[in-house]
Order: C-alpha cells, then structure tokens, then sequence
C-alpha cells in the first residue's frame, strides 16, 4: 500500500468504524439502526432545501475551523473561539443595524467589524501570552465568558432594555435570493463563498509569505525561532489576532446571513468549541477544515431529521454523531494500523 493509498483509506475506514459502532448502540438501545441512518442521509440531502440549510451549517463551522488551525500551526491553543465568535456576531450585526450605507460600503463594512472584534479579543490573550507568558488557554476560556456577558449588556443597551437587536438593513445582508430559491427557499447564503475565500487567505499566509513562515516556525519551535532572529513576540501576538478575526467572521455569518440579527443569550453558541473538533478533523490544514467542517456541518444538521423521521430519541442521535467523529478523529491509530500491516508485507 502506498502512502497516498493510507491517506484515502485512512478517513474511509474510521468514517465505517464511526458508523458501526453508532449502529451497534442504536440496536441496543432498542431502535433500528437502517432506518436511523436513512433519515440522517435525508436530513442532509433529502432534498435541495436540506441541502441548502446543510451548506449553510457549514460555514460557520469552517471559519471557527479556520481559527483553531490557524492558532494550531502557530504553536497555540485558542479556546476563545467561542468569544470571539460572539463579539464578531455583535459587531457585524451593530455596523449592518446602525448604518444606512451602498450595499458595496456596508456589507464590507460589517464583515470587517466582525473580523476586528474577533482580532481585538483574541489580542488580549495574545499580548498576555507574548510578554507576561500566562497560559492562552487558561485566558482565552475566560474572555469566552466575558465576551458573552458583555454581549448580552451591548445588546440590551443598543436596543433599549430589550433582548435582541434591530434587523439589518439589506445592504448589510448576506442573504441571496438567487441560492434561497435554488433550494426551495432555504436560508443558505453568501456566506459559504466568505468562508471559502478565507480557506484561501489562510493558505497563502501560512504557504506563502515570510509571515506565515515565522509563525510556523514559532509553532515548531519558538527557542530555534528566537535564535533565528524571527521575533517570537510579534508572532504570537499575530497569531492571536488572525485567529481571531477568522472567528469573528464566523460570527458575521449567523448576523448579516442566518438570522440577521443577534438576540441575548443564556450560553454559548456551540460553533467555537467545535470548531476544536473541526480543526483536528481536517489536521489543521486549509483544505482538511472544509472537509471537517462538511462532515461535522452535515451531520449535526441531518442528524436534527433522525427523531422526527426514525424516532431515534435525541441522547441516542448525539452519541451516535459522537462516535462517528472521535472514529474520524482516530484516524491516527489507524493510520499506525495500516502502516505496520504495510511493513509485514514489504518484510514477506
């Protein structure tokens, strides 16, 4: 088997395996597993409005991907994501509510508040960590919290003692009605073309310029770095800020495309801790992102159609979609599998 060859088989086989064992614990648990994976597949692609609120899932979850890989290759742990995904949400929100703008000032206009909410919240762990040397982790879990909290009270300043924002104006939105009614009127938007676009940004960052060469060296080694002359500092800081403003972005996506709008909230919105799970699904590459987010995307929306359509009760449905992607997230071991069955045979 060549190397190429594992690489395929690899997310292949843990995809099964995940599928299996969710199999395994749906018959268990007293439901039929067939019928249980018939309605996830027609949760995702039953019809084209599913498909078009599938995709729409995705694009969130590829920017918060893209922060947590981006933070990764740098040599650092950004749990923060969540918080700065909800502050990019109130930005983009606040820019697209308060300003009466041509749609070509406006709708960038929001999408760059977005990005420099999130960046300004990822500095602060940043300069922390560069100059005092605290742990990012240890901040970035609590600016998560702050940042919600802090949310909620703009929210409730900006609307008047109320819980939600204003709508946006449409020069603000991300909203198509071209892509709404290719699929039977979903809510799917432009947004998946921002998310895209920013797979490319980060890949010529980190491939190529000397930027994203330092912050990779940093990552590898940040003693050799400093010896190389590259400034270590600078560099963490960066990588904060970026990350950041990936996550931001994130948030611009469910303010100017889903819901236009942002309401107080009582907890998080979930899309920044799995953006954790999005990142190491896709081994924290560009390209493995929308893999991962595709995957996890999908099957968190398809797997809403398994109570309704196969009576699959939701703890059963989470579990099952638990399983499938700490197989995927596995891959590792199997892929050391492969490897050795690989030099048996070359040794025969």
């Amino acid at each position: 088997m060549s190397n190429r060859f594992i690489n395929l088989l690899v997310p292949i086989i843990s995809i099964i395996l995940g599928l299996l064992v969710g199999a395994a614990v749906m018959w268990f648990s007293g439901y039929d597993p067939v019928a249980g994976y018939i309605a996830l597949w027609n949760g995702i692609f039953g019809d084209m409005y599913s498909i078009g609120e599938t995709i729409r899932q995705i694009s969130p979850y590829i920017l918060a991907g893209l922060a947590v890989a981006f933070a990764f290759r740098s040599g650092l742990f950004n749990i923060g994501v969540e918080g700065q995904l909800i502050v990019g949400w109130f930005a983009a929100a606040y820019v697209g509510m308060a300003f009466e703008l041509p749609k070509f000032i406006h709708l960038p206009l929001a999408l760059i508040a977005a990005a420099l909410a999130g960046a300004l919240w990822g500095l602060i762990p940043g300069i922390l960590k560069a100059t005092l040397h605290v742990h990012e982790v240890i901040v970035t879990i609590m600016m998560n919290y702050i940042a919600l909290h802090t949310v909620n009270a703009l929210i409730k300043a900006v609307s008047e003692g109320g819980y939600k924002t204003e709508k946006i104006h449409q020069t603000a939105s991300l909203r198509s009605e071209f892509l709404s009614n290719l699929t039977d009127f979903s809510t799917l938007h432009y947004g998946i073309f921002v998310a895209l676009a920013m797979v490319a940004v980060m890949w010529f960052i980190l491939e190529k310029t000397k930027t994203g060469f330092e912050l990779k060296s940093v990552g590898f080694n940040d003693h050799a770095s400093q010896y190389a002359g590259m400034n270590v500092k600078k560099n963490i800081i960066l990588s904060m800020v970026v990350s950041g403003a990936f996550a931001g972005l994130g948030g611009a996506m469910e303010a100017l495309g889903t819901f236009g709008n942002m309401v107080t909230r009582g907890g998080f919105t979930g899309i920044g801790f799995d953006g954790i799970a999005v990142a190491l699904l896709g081994a924290n590459t560009p390209l493995g992102v929308i893999f991962g987010a595709s995957l996890f995307g999908s099957l968190k929306y398809g797997a809403g159609n398994m109570p309704n359509e196969a009576g699959v009760p939701i703890e059963i449905v989470s579990i099952v979609i638990a399983l499938i992607i700490f197989f995927v997230a596995s891959g590792y071991i199997i892929r050391v599998l492969l490897s050795k069955m690989k030099k048996k045979k070359e040794a025969k």
